[in-house]
């Protein structure tokens, strides 16, 4: 099997991993299936209070920039597919640790979505 391919099939376990797990601890969570320029991201969470979660999941190299930059834009995509309130729809990168299975990934973010700061 190709690297590449090897590789798709690892990510697509850990998306598989982290969804299950989140599912198990009683969170409601989606899989998302667009690709290219309108991707939204692998997962969604819905919280009770109309909120949104979009989850970026890396099992890759780490570069966090370039992750966040993905989770960006991702999140904007799902908010403006949806017609929601981009303040409603969060989002994190979660990274998948080596050796380590999916409550211990990494979960990454900007400090202004982290503490709801103005886009500068």
């Amino acid at each position: 099997m190709s690297t590449p391919a090897r590789n798709r099939r690892k990510g697509s376990a850990w998306e598989i991993e982290f969804n299950t797990g989140m599912r198990g601890e009683g969170f409601d969570i989606e899989r998302l299936r667009l690709a290219g320029k309108d991707d939204e991201g692998d997962h969604v969470i819905r919280e009770d209070d109309g909120f949104f979660v979009v989850c970026e999941t890396k099992n890759a190299k780490f570069e966090p920039g370039v992750f966040i930059g993905e989770m960006e834009r991702e999140v904007e995509n799902f908010a403006k597919h949806r017609g929601l309130d981009p303040a409603k729809v969060e989002g994190v990168v979660i990274v998948k640790r080596r050796g380590k299975n999916w409550r211990k990934g990494f979960v990454l973010t900007t400090v202004e979505r982290y503490f709801g700061l103005d886009p500068q």
